[in-house]
């Protein structure tokens, strides 16, 4: 199961998110369930030798990577559960800028709730993220989305804003830029990028929008 020095992107999956009690030989078991498997690497700390929370598991074909990310995102492990994403080359289209925050959230919602619930409204590039207390692990009563397409992120606002999940109504709106004072995501500018960026490379965002990707920057 040692890293080979050419992995295939295109049959690759990204797994984030892990326990640090996960080991190679259990990510291997669980996923090829998916398909068969040719290497899997979980990279370890050079001192501890213990795992740093993410990998990437390599699969014959890129049906076989395809299928893991829908059947294996989100399961658990150990109580975590997994983010599992293709490992796409090009991530500067994945960053689109159409990212929710969703506040005013229930204790008892996690991150698979909102997956289920927001994923229903188009391609999520990234699991959702809860906002939680270092010490605790509790919610802080907030969290963010971020979708492939603004048309989905819009979607998402117009159906959601309001709606009860748990026992609390959330309020659902565009985050606010990080470096941008007062701005929030959604704006005119980053539409006409993101329209610009699938004119030019359309079978690239096809593939980012099934599989996922990107970051939480917001």
């Amino acid at each position: 199961m040692a890293q080979k020095s050419e992995r295939n992107q295109e049959a690759s999956v990204y797994i984030g998110n892990l326990d640090d009690r996960v080991t190679d030989e259990l990510i291997w078991e669980l996923m090829v369930q998916a398909g068969p498997v040719v290497n899997v690497h979980l990279p370890k700390d050079r001192v501890t030798q213990s795992t740093q929370g993410y990998g990437f598991c390599e699969f014959q074909s890129a049906e076989d990577a395809d299928y893991a990310v829908k059947i294996m995102n989100m399961v658990k492990l150990y109580g975590k559960p997994m983010r599992v994403n293709k490992s796409a080359n090009d991530r500067r289209l994945m960053d689109v800028g159409a990212k929710l925050f969703i506040g005013n959230l229930d204790p008892d919602v996690d991150e698979k709730l909102l997956f289920d619930t927001f994923a229903a409204f188009g391609p999520v590039v990234q699991n959702p993220k809860i906002a939680r207390d270092a010490a605790s692990g509790n919610s802080k009563g907030f969290a963010f989305v971020a979708y492939a397409t603004f048309e989905s992120a819009d979607a998402a606002i117009e159906a959601m804003n309001g709606q009860y999940l748990a026992n609390k109504p959330v309020s659902v709106n565009y985050a606010f830029k990080k470096d941008a004072k007062g701005e929030r995501h959604g704006s005119a500018a980053e539409r006409l990028l993101a329209a610009q960026a699938r004119k030019n490379d359309p079978a690239s965002l096809g593939s980012i929008s099934a599989s996922g990707g990107g970051d939480w920057r917001t």
